[in-house]
């Protein structure tokens, strides 16, 4: 029993970190829907998984690959993003205790559908379009309201929040694929999810602990792989693949709402 809950939350944790560590986004989405896959874990059951596991820094092995191909993160712009997520992600966690099943489910699909659409409409600048090493010059208030975009979306969802940093950074404020990549990932090393997953955890949303360790060992492994293979991508292949991640995610959550 013990073994099994082990392996099951290790692949889990290895699809979630293969997806973060390739496209930047947090592990939360892929933890949500593969809980459920996987572990038959009900909705709420499976928020608190994907959060409780994203206050370990599990994108750290993912974060090494970045660096050393010069991609780098602002601390002006981590600040700004972390102190909007923290009070985005304790309002969003308050909301989700309240909401039904479905309509966290057919939320989660139209927050998908939404940022799908942003990441077609307004591609990223290309990273050979940069003026020299520095960041693209972003305006405070920006950064500050993408972080509670994204905390909100985090405690509501069960999401780590990375894809809306990655999406509000790439397309809405046009920083390049793979240094918008960098500062979600690093920002997901701060236990920003830990006011949302006391909530769950308050509430009785979380599963055993061999699970919950099977999950993070499972996202150490899978971010370091995935950051790998980013780095042997080009931007528009990224890209690609961010939006055939986001089609397919919605396309299971509205699938799993109209049961």
């Amino acid at each position: 029993m013990l073994a099994n809950g082990l392996l099951d939350g290790a692949a889990v944790g290895f699809v979630g970190g293969l997806t973060s560590g390739l496209l930047g986004v947090s592990p939360g989405g892929g933890l949500v829907v593969f809980s459920g896959l996987l572990l038959g874990a009900e909705q709420h059951a499976a928020q608190g998984i994907s959060l409780v596991a994203q206050v370990f820094p599990t994108s750290l092995s993912g974060i090494r690959r970045y660096w050393q191909k010069g991609h780098r993160s602002p601390l002006t712009w981590l600040v700004l993003l972390g102190v909007g997520f923290l009070i985005g992600g304790a309002a969003g966690a308050k909301a989700a205790a309240a909401a039904s099943r479905a309509f966290l489910q057919w939320t989660f699909v139209l927050y998908l559908v939404a940022l799908g659409v942003l990441v077609v409409v307004r591609p990223p600048r290309r990273e050979s379009e940069e003026e020299g090493p520095e960041a693209p010059p972003v305006p405070r208030w920006a950064l500050a309201t993408v972080g509670a975009f994204a905390g909100f979306s985090s405690g509501f969802l069960g999401i780590g929040g990375g894809l809306a940093i990655t999406a509000g950074l790439s397309a809405w404020l046009k920083v390049p694929q793979r240094s918008a990549q960098m500062v979600s990932l690093v920002l997901l090393t701060v236990p920003l999810t830990l006011p949302a997953a006391w909530v769950y955890w308050r509430e009785g949303r979380i599963p055993s602990w061999p699970v919950l360790l099977g999950v993070v060992l499972g996202l150490v492994l899978g971010t370091d792989i995935g950051a790998r293979l980013a780095n042997r991508f080009d931007d528009r292949l990224l890209r690609g693949l961010l939006i055939a991640f986001i089609v397919l995610m919605a396309a299971y959550m509205a699938q799993e709402a109209l049961r």
